[in-house]
């Protein structure tokens, strides 16, 4: 495939202001909204005004569910009144956007997303992950990429606040992933397009920001300010790992993901008590990631960043003991992330008692 497609964005406190400006390129007049409740109920009035102002009819609003599963993206695309919008707005976070940027593929349909909350890249990505109806792991969907993305700093700011803090344990896993994951495929006698270069660098680029404003976006946030802060984590989420997730999910390449996502994934075969975000379930992968290569300086710095964030260091904390692991490895090992980057069971296994013990250790001091 020889052809790129990046979102366009706009971003700030006012960037709802500027939807009739661009919907004027794409020629059309009607518009269904697809979100969560709480993601409409913080943007959608806003937006609705705006659209019915300047002469756009809005279809509907429509709850996509709890999940992003096929059932879900089913009852949407069987909607007549999703079906006949010309294009799909996205509000909420990852599952929601996940949600409806397949509903807008299925219909074939372009959709512009609006990210309520940054708790991952999948407002700008043209890729989704897609569950069962038990909540395990299913497959992932490659939909369209979001033609563009509105990124209000001040609903971001005023959103709860774990989602922020998910956000950048998902966030910090892009820049190793893609990085191990272009690493490996060299190794094994492949060589980097140009694409495959301008993606790692993308990746790369992405990694400075969350251990240079991740607390202080974090306490912003838990004040719900739009800083500066916030800006450049939201906008380091949103924009360069999404763009790097675009670069690196190719036909015939991948990278976007490894070691730390066969870890979440896996752990999607366990059933636990209480919340575990997808980011900051990740943010431990990271370290497994780590400890899997004897990168014992990342590794540390990781753990570190993570207790200082209140992120997990240890598999307690995401709700999981030691004897779980063999459970999460056997899921890990049908995941897109092993077929593309295969790593040794025992050394997994290895690596993910060895980060739990740096872990258990950071927290004994």
């Amino acid at each position: 495939m020889t052809t790129n497609n990046m979102s366009n964005y706009s971003y700030g406190v006012d960037c709802f202001q500027e939807i009739p400006q661009v919907l004027k390129s794409y020629h059309v007049r009607s518009v269904a909204l697809i979100g969560g409740e709480k993601a409409l109920a913080s943007s959608a009035d806003q937006v609705v005004e705006i659209l019915k102002v300047n002469g756009y009819e809005v279809t509907g609003q429509f709850i996509y569910g709890t999940d992003s599963t096929q059932s879900n993206i089913d009852k949407l695309v069987a909607n007549p009144d999703v079906a006949r919008a010309d294009i799909i707005f996205g509000f909420g976070g990852g599952r929601a956007l996940d949600t409806a940027k397949m509903v807008a593929h299925e219909l074939g349909k372009d959709i512009m997303t609006f990210p309520t909350i940054c708790s991952n890249c999948s407002a700008g990505t043209a890729i989704t992950v897609i569950y069962k109806d038990d909540h395990s792991l299913l497959k992932y969907g490659y939909p369209e990429t979001p033609v563009h993305i509105f990124i209000n700093t001040k609903v971001i700011a005023e959103a709860p606040v774990k989602y922020f803090w998910a956000g950048i344990g998902d966030g910090i896993s892009k820049a190793p992933e893609v990085e191990r994951a272009a690493y490996e495929y060299e190794q094994r006698g492949g060589v980097l397009s140009h694409t495959g270069v301008l993606g790692r660098a993308v990746a790369l680029s992405s990694k400075d920001a969350f251990y240079e404003y991740g607390q202080e976006g974090l306490k912003d946030v838990e004040n719900h300010k739009p800083s500066k802060a916030v800006e450049e984590i939201a906008l380091a989420i949103l924009v360069s790992t999404g763009y790097a997730s675009n670069l690196v999910n190719q036909p015939d390449f991948y990278f976007n993901s490894c070691h730390a996502h066969a870890f979440y994934n896996g752990t999607t075969a366990v059933k636990r008590e209480g919340e575990h975000l997808h980011g900051a379930v990740v943010s431990f992968g990271v370290m497994v990631l780590h400890a899997y290569f004897g990168e014992t300086e990342e590794l540390s710095k990781v753990a570190h960043f993570n207790k200082s964030l209140g992120l997990p260091v240890t598999l307690a904390e995401i709700g999981l003991a030691e004897s779980d692991i063999a459970a999460v490895l056997n899921l890990a090992l049908e995941t897109n992330e092993y077929k593309h980057t295969p790593f040794e069971t025992d050394r997994f296994t290895a690596a993910i008692l060895k980060a739990n013990q740096v872990g258990q250790t950071l927290l004994s001091v």
